[in-house]
């Protein structure tokens, strides 16, 4: 802020020398009318009045206003001495940070990618430096002379212009440095009061900003603004996915391991199995019936083996199998807050657990777990189902809503006949047990007692 200060002090200094060089201007022209009028009255009246004494007169008045163009000239002197000044300390001073205010910012553009953006931004600093190279970013509706020379008077009205844009662009490249997700709307109020505060000063020599100028500067700050946001989005999507890689991943190294150790019990019980039926050959009696009892239980424990391996072939081919599950943690959250989320893992309890570390303070509650051969499609389901009921409603990759369990459990009952979920694991645990979190709130009470 300091250095928008210091820049329109330059522009008063150069708004105050300007205007005097206007009067000056026009006393020029005032004193050669007189010279001309007094020569006509000279020859009126030439033999009425001596010649000398309006010589002197007119002689007088001339070297009068040749005296105020010198002092003049001294002032411009001494205001760029003090613009130079003035120069030196804004390259020293560092704006003073910005009291920001939140406020709900709606998109302007809706461009897939950063890259888009990018783009347009690109598009829009040409435009404004199109804008100042034809001289429509700022203009000045008059026309006068210094000295008499009009290029003079143009080449003081464009040094004028040229110090009101750089004070209104040091303001605007401030404000797109500075924007931030939750002060979009006081920067554009900061552009829009620089604005009017610069053309007001301006006025006075019928100069000005114009609005085709503001509003690509506006633009770029809106741009600035979304691209910033589209780049987080982006790299939360990366994280996301990255997330997903390795969860995928440690789902099938799960499935994998279960499946080797499920070939190898199958591998032991069935050495098992036929070591028991050579020994029964040889046996009688009791010993017979105890090994027959052994070939049995032998018999069983082959065929979960077996069961096991199948299952985890089947779940590694079907890729999109997996568990839905809803999970609260009242003593993080409160109540009526459930994380409704989905994991490949062949012991989905696990993931649970993960989420229930360190990054929060008491482990979540299980309230369903529910099997689907198209797990990534129910969870979207029930995502949309619940939309309007998001805790975080700026992000929509957290999985957390505010929502009764009597909700949940009617909404899965729908979404379930749409994708294939195997009904008897629909199962529902209305209570929280949270028993950390209610042995925590015990020990409060008793230290409070």
């Amino acid at each position: 802020m300091l250095s928008f200060i210091l820049i329109l002090g330059i522009i008063i200094l150069t708004a105050v020398f300007i205007q005097k060089i206007r009067g000056l201007t026009q006393k020029l022209e005032e004193a050669k009318l007189e010279q001309v009028r007094l020569k006509e009255q000279y020859r009126k009246y030439d033999e009425l009045v001596s010649k000398e004494d309006y010589k002197q007169k007119l002689d007088t008045t001339i070297k009068s206003q040749q005296n105020e163009v010198d002092n003049l000239n001294n002032q411009q002197k001494e205001i760029n001495s003090q613009i130079k000044s003035l120069e030196i300390k804004l390259r020293e001073v560092e704006e003073e940070d910005f009291v920001q205010s939140f406020g709900f910012y709606e998109s302007k553009y809706d461009f897939e990618g950063s890259d888009f953006y990018k783009l347009k931004l690109d598009e829009i600093r040409n435009q404004q430096k199109e804008m100042i190279k034809n001289k429509t970013a700022a203009i000045c509706g008059t026309d006068w002379t210094v000295d008499g020379s009009k290029s003079k008077g143009k080449k003081l009205i464009n040094n004028f212009l040229k110090l009101v844009l750089r004070a209104f662009n040091g303001e605007c490249d401030a404000a797109v440095m500075k924007v931030k997700y939750n002060n979009i709307n006081s920067l554009e109020t900061r552009i829009i009061k620089a604005f009017e505060t610069i053309n007001k000063l301006a006025e006075a020599n019928h100069c000005e900003i114009t609005n085709n100028y503001l509003q690509l500067k506006l633009n770029e700050l809106y741009l600035t603004h979304e691209f910033q946001e589209k780049k987080q989005e982006e790299r939360e999507e990366q994280r996301r996915i990255q997330e997903q890689i390795r969860e995928e991943q440690r789902a099938l190294d799960e499935i994998e391991k279960a499946k080797e150790e499920a070939e190898r019990e199958e591998k032991r019980y069935e050495q098992a199995l036929k070591k028991a039926r050579q020994e029964i050959d040889r046996a009688s009696g009791s010993e017979k019936e105890e090994l027959q009892r052994k070939i049995e239980q032998l018999t069983q424990q082959l065929e979960k083996a077996h069961f096991d391996k199948e299952r985890a072939i089947s779940r590694a081919q079907l890729t999109k199998s997996g568990h839905v599950y809803v999970i609260s943690n009242i003593g993080s959250f409160g109540e009526n807050i459930y994380k409704i989320g989905m994991t490949r893992r062949l012991e989905p309890l696990e993931r649970v657990r993960e989420l229930g570390g360190a990054s929060v303070p008491f482990p979540f509650d299980v309230h369903a777990m529910i099997f689907s051969e198209n797990a990534p499609e129910m969870e979207n389901l029930l995502h949309k189902y619940f939309e309007s009921k998001r805790l975080n409603k700026a992000n929509e990759r957290k999985e957390f809503f505010i929502v009764s369990l009597d909700e949940i459990v009617l909404a899965v009952q729908k979404i379930s006949e749409q994708v294939k979920t195997v009904e008897a694991e629909i199962k529902f645990t209305k209570v929280a047990e949270a028993a950390e979190y209610r042995k925590t709130l015990s020990i409060r009470d008793n230290k409070t007692n």
